[in-house]
């Protein structure tokens, strides 16, 4: 496997690298029912527009809402400290869930790509479209994949020769 692709949270096994995956998880001291959830709750900068956000039906939705925001309703530094956002809300999501930290580790070495559909330059920032973009997302995820690796391996034990 030199390459993983994935876009949709529907994707077997691949889909739950994608951020609108279904899956409960810590952040903050809060509880989210996804990655989108915990990540976009820091993008707002007044808690009625958090709520707001979070009381989107979907993942989906929250996420066109908050990429919609005004400008006066993101928060202070967002360009700056989204991606620093985006490694912890991962980091917090594959060491709560070990199914999903074992499917991570599964990919060995390959490189992990969003391939989304629509070209836009949200889509071309977080991952690829037609091969272009930054694949911010895959490189986080490329990331924690090895901070986690050693965090499960089993120790090497040898024998004493006594």
């Amino acid at each position: 496997m030199d390459e993983i692709r994935f876009y949709r949270a529907s994707e077997r096994p691949y889909g739950v690298f994608s951020n609108l995956y279904r899956r409960t998880m810590e952040f903050e001291g809060r509880t989210f029912p996804t990655a989108e959830h915990a990540y976009q709750f820091g993008k707002a900068r007044r808690p009625e527009v958090r709520e707001w956000l979070m009381a989107a039906p979907s993942p989906a939705l929250l996420a066109m809402a908050a990429h919609g925001l005004y400008y006066w309703d993101v928060a202070p530094n967002w360009s700056r400290t989204k991606v620093d956002r985006m490694r912890a809300v991962l980091r917090a999501k594959f060491s709560q869930h070990r199914d999903l930290h074992d499917i991570l580790l599964s990919t060995g070495a390959a490189r992990l790509i969003e391939s989304a559909t629509v070209d836009s330059p949200v889509n071309r920032f977080w991952g690829e479209v037609n091969g272009q973009g930054q694949n911010t997302l895959g490189r986080l995820l490329e990331e924690i994949r090895e901070e986690l690796r050693p965090a499960y391996s089993t120790p090497s034990r040898t024998v004493a020769n006594a």
